[in-house]
């Protein structure tokens, strides 16, 4: 290891404070195989100026969606954003705000949250709502978490169809619990229905199944919910908060619990995050559910109020009986989808996910068309479609890079079996004059 800009006397005196006898000794813990061997290949300092100019032509090889025309997918989506979610979320009171535990001082906070809260129950068709998680993958894993501490049981059954990334996020939650996962295989892109019923088990605390799915394909989920209830298993669906605009609402079919990825609801694409995780369920859950919930009331002379009626602090000092161990949440990204929300309407929703689902079967049906392509799989779908191609797909996807287009996402990152197949997702953004360029392009191709 390289100490030359230390003196000897720095280094010791560094080693004497800690409480060490050498720097060997500092690294013990540390087996001997896994310590960095030789001299670190660090360029010399260089004065900002210069470093400036590295870091710009380094961020300007980036290629950002306003500069193609996006049709990738797979769980991140170039949706429209109103101007007036960027604009009422800088301002200060909303930027700034920290956790909301001093109800007196953060009644502004306290209410967009509440508003934010009765929207998702609107959208999802559910009685209660959380004040948001992180993301997609982590609501999905504490819902299970949530699952089994209502029911008591200890089977999970996820389908393969959900997105992979919630598949290995729920394996590493549950690793070192009492809790046995188990995967429902995929049938012509939706969950094999008899293979789900082979898992079920009296000990099935939940089936957890996307809808649409991870290809964009729609579930059974009614199906799903009948054998799993039948199991007295719970059944969480994780959705796409865009499609409950014109599909029916997850409570509607039954569902227990409700988890979405809330990227689509006016959050920019940013690099994959900082994104929004939504957790709603049914209110004789409420009190299993993770995270924060704000509440109203009324004080003496009438006002009405805001409070957290459920705070994540309490679970600190309830430790092992604690519902979860979520300590925070996505509040500046709930405050985004609320204004996103409020600025849409239930018709603007509606109009945005009915644009999403015509827009994507032009493009499916278009696609289709072209020798070498297909569809690879013939079940309904919303707003994302997967495409077969009989040509390399790496090859196909950068010739249309070349030419400005993000054509697809390539399905054999987490499918090897679907080495010739990538995902194309078409939402309201998208013109018919951009679909028929990317149709031309994948003909060139």
């Amino acid at each position: 290891m390289d100490y030359t800009q230390l003196s000897e006397t720095d280094v010791q005196q560094m080693l004497t404070t800690i409480g060490v006898d050498s720097i060997d000794a500092l690294f013990a813990p540390i087996k001997s195989e896994q310590r960095f061997k030789g001299q670190l290949d660090v360029p010399p300092g260089i004065s900002e100026l210069e470093l400036l100019r590295e870091l710009e032509s380094l961020a300007g090889r980036n290629a950002p969606v306003t500069e193609n025309v996006c049709f990738l997918g797979g769980g991140a989506y170039d949706h429209f954003i109103p101007t007036i979610v960027d604009h009422l979320c800088m301002q200060s009171e909303f930027l700034t705000a920290y956790t909301p535990y001093q109800a007196e001082a953060s009644q502004g906070s306290l209410q967009v949250f509440y508003e934010f809260q009765t929207m998702i129950c609107q959208l999802t068709g559910m009685d209660v709502s959380n004040a948001s998680l992180y993301e997609l993958a982590s609501a999905a894993a504490e819902a299970v978490l949530m699952a089994r501490s209502i029911t008591g049981k200890r089977r999970v059954i996820m389908s393969k169809a959900a997105h992979p990334d919630c598949n290995r996020v729920l394996d590493t939650y549950v690793r070192e619990l009492p809790i046995e996962p188990v995967h429902a295989n995929i049938k012509e892109g939706v969950t094999d229905l008899d293979h789900l019923r082979s898992l079920l088990t009296n000990d099935t605390a939940c089936v957890v199944v996307q809808s649409p799915n991870f290809f964009g394909c729609l579930e059974r989920v009614d199906q799903i919910v009948k054998l799993a209830h039948d199991a007295g298993a719970l059944v969480i669906q994780a959705v796409d908060p865009i499609s409950c605009g014109v599909l029916k609402r997850p409570g509607d079919l039954g569902v227990d619990i409700v988890v979405a990825e809330g990227q689509p609801l006016g959050i920019p694409l940013q690099y994959g995050g900082p994104w929004l995780g939504i957790l709603a369920c049914r209110a004789e859950y409420l009190r299993r559910m993770p995270g924060r919930v704000v509440g109203v009331t009324h004080d003496k002379q009438d006002r009405r109020g805001f409070c957290l009626v459920l705070q994540t602090r309490e679970q600190h000092i309830k430790r092992e009986r604690a519902t979860s161990n979520v300590c925070t949440n996505q509040g500046l990204l709930a405050i985004r989808a609320s204004v996103y929300m409020a600025a849409v309407g239930r018709q603007g929703l509606a109009m945005v996910a009915s644009q999403c689902l015509d827009k994507a079967h032009y493009a499916a049906s278009q696609i289709a068309k072209i020798p070498g392509f297909s569809l690879a799989f013939q079940q309904p779908f919303f707003k994302e479609f997967a495409v077969r191609s009989s040509k390399p797909v790496e090859k196909v996807l950068e010739a249309c890079r070349a030419k400005g287009i993000l054509a697809g996402v390539p399905l054999v990152r987490w499918f090897p079996q679907l080495h010739d197949t990538f995902l194309v997702a078409v939402t309201e953004k998208r013109t018919r004059g951009e679909i028929d360029t990317l149709v031309a392009a994948l003909r060139a191709a």
